[in-house]
């Protein structure tokens, strides 16, 4: 491998492969409630559905923009891997419903790259 093809393919997979580091790290944690109630619950599904779908798109261009059901099926399984990590964690808990939170996310952002790479 040339030095411009790793580099090349360093760009493209360092990305999505260092949120899913992220992911797991924070996964690990025993608690993140910040104490907020029903704003900290809420905030923390939308950044869950969001880095989902981040996860998501970083792997659809680690693909060059192909196999979209390929990015989606990695982000939808590392959300399950995800929840099933939670199940070891002191004070964490897997739940299902989390992973079809996650998987809005990877759903929406599906759709808006769709609809912005056919508007320009």
């Amino acid at each position: 491998m040339t030095a411009a093809k790793a580099k090349n393919w360093i760009s493209r997979f360092a990305p999505p492969l260092a949120l899913m580091g992220v992911i797991y790290f924070l996964s690990a944690q025993s608690d993140l409630n910040s104490g907020l109630g029903t704003i900290d619950l809420i905030g923390r599904k939308l950044i869950h559905a969001t880095e989902y779908g981040l996860l998501f798109g970083l792997w659809w261009r680690a693909f060059d923009w192909r196999w979209p059901l390929a990015a989606a099926l990695i982000a939808v399984g590392w959300a399950i891997s995800d929840e099933f990590h939670q199940l070891s964690v002191q004070g964490r808990h897997g739940s299902p419903i989390d992973v079809l939170i996650d998987s809005s996310g990877v759903l929406i952002a599906y759709l808006l790259i769709r609809w912005r790479r056919q508007a320009v």
